[in-house]
């Protein structure tokens, strides 16, 4: 591609400051979610595991789900926690990448095999159970359970409302 068309195909910041999301923000029509919302986020962190850990699992949730939001939010929090941006890319290759630690990857595989389908059997095996019993305890396990939880809760809005990427909740949908 040439420098000229890739400079014409990507979105200026007028663009950009001009995207909506399909829906409006649901608060205003279910606001049961925010104290749904709020137990999630207190769940998942509750000192059990490292925010990062979450950050990276919930990163790679939104490349296998194929959500610009969850990818973009997730890349910028990573970021502000002062995340290399070596690893952050990594995200997409884990399985061959050296930058994270043997329970990241197993909180990277446990979210792979909870994200992708198996024609074949059952998703999470009593193997993969087992190595993340060997890197975290049961509250901790509990704690990235609920992580992907977090990630699977907000999936249908991220997918079929489609909050605007970049902005912080509250102010990711249009009025």
């Amino acid at each position: 591609m040439r420098r000229e068309d890739l400079a014409m195909s990507t979105p200026t910041t007028a663009e950009q400051e001009n995207l909506r999301s399909r829906m409006p923000n649901p608060l205003q029509f279910v606001p049961e979610m925010a104290g749904i919302a709020e137990g999630l986020h207190k769940a998942i962190r509750n000192g059990s595991i490292p925010q990062t850990t979450i950050g990276l699992l919930q990163l790679r949730a939104g490349q296998i789900l194929g959500s610009t939001y969850f990818t973009i939010r997730e890349t910028g929090n990573l970021r502000k926690a002062g995340e290399s941006e070596e690893r952050i890319t990594a995200v997409a290759t884990w399985q061959d990448a050296p930058y994270f630690t043997d329970a990241e990857r197993v909180a990277l595989e446990l979210v792979e095999a909870v994200l992708s389908p198996n024609p074949f059997g059952e998703r999470v095996s009593d193997e993969l159970h087992a190595k993340a019993s060997a890197h975290y305890d049961d509250k901790a396990l509990w704690s990235l359970i609920m992580a992907i939880a977090h990630i699977g809760f907000f999936t249908p809005a991220a997918l079929i409302a489609k909050p605007i990427p970049g902005r912080p909740p509250g102010q990711n949908y249009s009025e």
